[in-house]
């Protein structure tokens, strides 16, 4: 069953990943200037046409799923590699916004530790 604050969790970073993903198809907030190896980084990936649509496709339906309850197992697990490269990035190359890159790490590990009995399939050996 799942706790107040676990769904409280649950429901702010489905939010913010479901914002920040539409974000990338609707461009409705500014996108914060970079400079240096930030602003080559995403230009190289911007440059790639596909990186962008991608992550916020799996933003925006990662967010949804954690919105609504369903499959939040699975939604943590795709949105793992994107959280991955969202804390990287802004830590090495934009740590000006390392707070908020931080802040949604912390919800995803503590929705993964808190759904840890889902994962039993996944972490046998066998």
């Amino acid at each position: 069953m799942e706790t107040r604050l676990t769904m409280v969790i649950r429901i702010l970073l489905g939010l913010a990943m479901f914002v920040f993903g539409l974000n990338k198809f609707l461009h409705f907030m500014p996108t914060p200037e970079h400079h240096g190896a930030a602003a080559e980084f995403l230009g190289a990936l911007a440059a790639s046409g596909y990186i962008f649509p991608m992550t916020g496709l799996v933003e925006t339906v990662c967010g949804f799923l954690l919105l609504t309850g369903f499959f939040v197992p699975l939604a943590l697990i795709l949105l793992a590699p994107v959280m991955v490269n969202i804390v990287a990035f802004h830590a090495f190359l934009d740590p000006a916004g390392i707070a908020v890159a931080a802040l949604l790490a912390v919800l995803h590990v503590y929705l993964g530790v808190a759904n840890l009995d889902r994962f039993n399939g996944l972490l046998r050996s066998r």
